[in-house]
């Protein structure tokens, strides 16, 4: 297995935690542990209870029912409980692809999802998405794609890094192109529940396929990324027992405290989201004023979900070199889009309390330049 450097996490380790303001989050606001306990009175003594034995390779009986109850179509047993995103997306890909087949992965994206299915062996072609064209997925592109050995089709909505959802008819002719060729659909969703609009929701590919494999995570939309908890489901139990096969290669099982933590947290999931949707509504209207006033350096798509948008910077020279130099300077991080192969972009994050402090520590930074 050969991967390259996965410069989105080389990027935040040099940075992430020495930076004063995190304007590039990917997560929704968090919770400290007293706050998640105090959800329900009889938590703290149940944590305090818990018995740190090995737990269920496939992940505790009732987080794989609670996670179920966000999907319309899944049971219990279409889950599998995973050790974060990270994870889920390691063993979906080393399991299910081999080196003779092909994979289409929608691109920009995690660097993680692009990598690792190269990683594979398989030959690799990107459904590439252009700023130019506001961001939207092109059918016809994605069919001229396709090969007879296609296995699996990656896909991404909402959208890391651009916060925007995947048309509906799209996906609806994207499902159907799918099961007539028999190819997995595998759809990261860590993102879902958090759209602007909830009437923009999309169905889960998990309730619309039985190829279809959906990717949830306690990270991003219900911003607990510290409980490391993510998840596959899909009502194909073939799928699911191939890539439980390989999990027992890498974490086995899960952490107990982590997985009591998570459910509980889903329980009150409609809670979080509500939280976190209410600080994603107070900023986003200033980062929309902010990019006004300084049109002459951003341009952007606004976002329709997720705490997350894209835009593209109007200088001229390194992006990247200029975020290196605002974070040393100001202590503001950004995220440069070249960790996405979009070097003219830069990933900013508003799902954080203190985001207005933020920008206006980079707005009067900018003030002295422009």
């Amino acid at each position: 297995m050969k991967l390259k450097p996965f410069r989105i996490e080389q990027y935040y380790d040099k940075y992430e935690f020495t930076a004063e303001y995190m304007l590039s989050s990917s997560d929704a606001q968090s919770l400290t542990l007293k706050e998640l306990l105090d959800l329900e009175p009889e938590a703290k003594a149940r944590l305090d209870n818990l018995w740190l034995g090995y737990t269920e390779a496939s992940g505790a009986p009732s987080l794989r029912a609670t996670i179920a109850d966000i999907y319309t179509q899944a049971n219990a047993e279409d889950v599998l409980v995973t050790a974060a995103a990270e994870e889920a997306i390691f063993i979906a890909y080393q399991a299910l692809v081999e080196k003779d087949q092909h994979v289409i992965v929608e691109t920009p994206c995690y660097e993680s999802a692009l990598e690792l299915a190269r990683s594979t062996g398989a030959q690799v072609s990107e459904w590439e998405r252009h700023f130019e064209d506001g961001w939207v997925n092109d059918f016809a592109a994605l069919e001229r794609l396709i090969q007879p050995n296609t296995r699996l089709i990656y896909i991404n909505t909402p959208s890391n890094p651009t916060g925007t959802l995947m048309d509906r008819e799209v996906l609806a002719n994207l499902i159907a192109l799918a099961a007539e060729q028999n190819i997995i659909v595998f759809c990261d969703e860590v993102y879902r529940e958090l759209e602007h609009d909830p009437a923009a929701r999309l169905p889960a590919v998990t309730d619309l396929y039985t190829n279809g494999i959906s990717l949830g995570s306690m990270s991003k939309s219900y911003g607990l990324p510290g409980l490391r908890s993510g998840w596959l489901v899909s009502r194909n139990p073939d799928l699911i027992t191939k890539i439980l096969d390989f999990k027992f290669y890498t974490s086995i099982c899960n952490s107990a405290p982590s997985e009591v933590l998570s459910e509980l947290a889903l329980r009150h999931r409609h809670h979080l989201l509500e939280r976190n949707l209410t600080i994603v509504h107070r900023n986003l209207p200033l980062l929309k004023a902010f990019f006004a006033r300084y049109e002459a350096i951003f341009e952007w798509v606004e976002p329709q979900a997720s705490p997350i948008g894209f835009p593209k910077v109007k200088i001229q020279g390194d992006v990247q070199a200029w975020c290196e130099a605002i974070v040393r300077e100001t202590g503001v991080l950004l995220l440069p889009g070249s960790v996405y192969d979009q070097p003219q972009h830069v990933r900013i994050g508003y799902g954080r309390r203190n985001m207005p402090e933020a920008l206006e520590r980079l707005e009067s930074h900018l003030q002295t330049l422009f």
